[in-house]
């Protein structure tokens, strides 16, 4: 019979420990900011807002607020532009290092529904989305529905880590009289960006 010293099994139990509590990280130095639609294409239309103008609004908050973190950005598009689907994954997919972000509002005949949504296809991408939803359910009003598997072309033509985030519910009343408000498109922008650094590497 072999006896572990005591200093050994501690070690050992420190390991475990430490182990089981580690958190999961993606590492990134770049995020490709997507504003969804834009130009001829106009997204959801409910309640006086269009959603490729909501999108861009929020893609530039995240942007900023990004690079007052020290973080590089790229933008598939800074104006109502129309930009197909597979140029946004090119561009993204030339940058080395980086994660990619959908920035979409939605809409629905069930007027009832409410709050954000996060969509991922790879695990890197469901770890995105589970801290980008975690940060809206406890910093925006309204919050977040939770993640979900999305087969989007954007989330399949991307090579790195990618999600796509649905801001809330324009079809909802209440929800839209939120996102006409800058200030809680601040928040949702604030959101997304810790949401991020939380499992930045």
């Amino acid at each position: 019979m072999h006896l572990v010293s005591p200093r050994i099994l501690a070690c050992c139990l420190a390991l475990i420990v430490g182990g089981a509590g580690a958190v999961e990280t993606v590492r990134f130095s770049t995020v490709v900011i997507d504003a969804g639609h834009g130009g001829k294409d106009g997204g959801s239309a409910w309640n006086g807002l269009v959603e490729k103008k909501l999108c861009l609004d929020v893609a530039k908050r995240v942007e900023a607020a990004l690079k007052a973190k020290g973080l590089k950005t790229i933008m598939t598009r800074r104006s109502d532009t129309f930009v197909e689907l597979d140029q946004r994954a090119r561009t993204a997919n030339c940058v080395p290092a980086s994660i990619f972000v959908s920035i979409h509002f939605n809409g629905s005949r069930k007027t009832i529904i409410s709050g954000g949504e996060v969509y991922y296809r790879s695990s890197h991408g469901r770890l995105l989305a589970s801290a980008i939803s975690r940060s809206l359910k406890s910093r925006v009003p309204g919050g977040a529905r939770g993640i979900f598997h999305g087969n989007y072309k954007v989330l399949r033509a991307t090579r790195m880590p990618a999600v796509l985030v649905e801001c809330g519910y324009i079809s909802n009343k209440r929800e839209a009289l939120r996102c006409a408000d800058p200030a809680h498109r601040q928040k949702l922008a604030d959101a997304i960006v810790r949401g991020l650094l939380a499992v930045r590497k």
